[in-house]
């Protein structure tokens, strides 16, 4: 157990905020943000207050505040100096590129890089702020292409290249970003009752559902139904939906080449239902990186990413005749 009496060492409070010990040694070296006291003769010992002013700097860097700049907040708000004449956080100049304790980042938006901090420390209550700020600010469309999925991409590739480190990092990400669309899709408009859905799957062992959960998200922001059936959905489940639902189309999700199956894919696109004399189809949509390299059939269409198939699914439900809606009775 830790003696809160002669403070908590270096190490100890490095793992508590998910940061290195160097980070605070620099951190300490280059503004002041280290121990109130110091004894000779022994290791650095970090009070309460002096681990509130760190965790302070935590959540200012994380929402992308440079580093001295927060270092100066964080002590201002612990009565360590006067506070400086301008807060900042506001209004952040842009950083030249650079990563997020260790993370592959790229030149990036400070929002991609306030996310990446966050869930490399674990941090759930700034992952969630962080979340909610971007899409009230930016929209769904471009903080997921240009934010969640760039951090979940670059999670990805550390976890890959690091033997299985972060992978409580890439778990905890996806289930923030996943509440967050979700919660999204809740709050969008009612739908008109009478109106086909859509129908959003991925393939027999596909697990990647994040961005079918974007694109549900998105769809319901439009005022359009949607049935989201998940991961890994049987072929023999699949068909059966679309023959119950008669969907206005059908979005298949494969992220990777071995789980595309073209097949099926031709199967759902053959799937007719509507009124007898009048048969139709739904529109089939292959979505993720799996379905490149092969021609999209007839009936079938490939967008290149979110934006595309938003557009794409809205006019399709927007042309699709309400009579076929109202009487979706599959042909056997």
């Amino acid at each position: 157990m830790t003696d809160l009496t002669h403070g908590v060492t270096t190490g100890a409070v490095a793992r508590r905020l998910g940061v290195s010990p160097t980070t605070l040694r620099s951190w300490d070296q280059r503004y002041g943000i280290g121990p109130a006291v110091r004894e000779e003769g022994r290791h650095r010992r970090w009070s309460p207050k002096d681990i509130a002013v760190l965790e302070a700097m935590c959540r200012l860097t994380t929402s992308g505040v440079p580093p001295a700049e927060a270092a100066r907040v964080a002590k201002a708000r612990a009565g360590h100096q006067p506070p400086p004449t301008e807060l900042p956080g506001v209004s952040v100049p842009a950083r030249a590129p650079g990563s997020g304790n260790g993370l592959p980042l790229g030149e990036v938006h400070r929002e991609f890089r306030g996310l990446a901090r966050a869930a490399v420390r674990l941090d759930s209550p700034s992952m969630d702020t962080l979340l909610r700020e971007l899409l009230a600010a930016h929209g769904l469309v471009t903080s997921w292409e240009e934010v969640m999925a760039p951090t979940l991409h670059a999670v990805g590739r550390k976890w890959e290249s690091s033997g299985d480190r972060y992978v409580e990092v890439e778990h905890l990400l996806s289930w923030h970003i996943s509440t967050t669309l979700r919660q999204l899709a809740g709050a969008a408009r009612p739908h008109p009752a009478d109106t086909a859905p859509v129908l959003l799957a991925c393939v027999p062992g596909e697990q990647h559902t994040l961005p079918l959960e974007a694109l549900a998200a998105g769809l319901a922001e439009q005022g359009l139904p949607t049935r989201m059936f998940g991961a890994a959905v049987p072929a023999e489940a699949l068909d059966a939906a679309v023959r119950r639902l008669g969907p206005t189309a059908v979005v298949l999700w494969s992220q990777s080449r071995s789980t595309a199956s073209h097949a099926l894919a031709r199967h759902v696109a053959d799937t007719s239902f509507g009124v007898r004399g009048a048969w139709t189809h739904p529109l089939l949509v292959l979505a993720g990186p799996g379905w490149a390299g092969r021609p999209v059939a007839p009936g079938m269409l490939r967008p290149s990413g979110l934006r595309e198939a938003l557009d794409i699914l809205t006019r399709r439900c927007t042309a699709f005749p309400s009579s076929l809606a109202a009487d979706r009775t599959p042909v056997d």
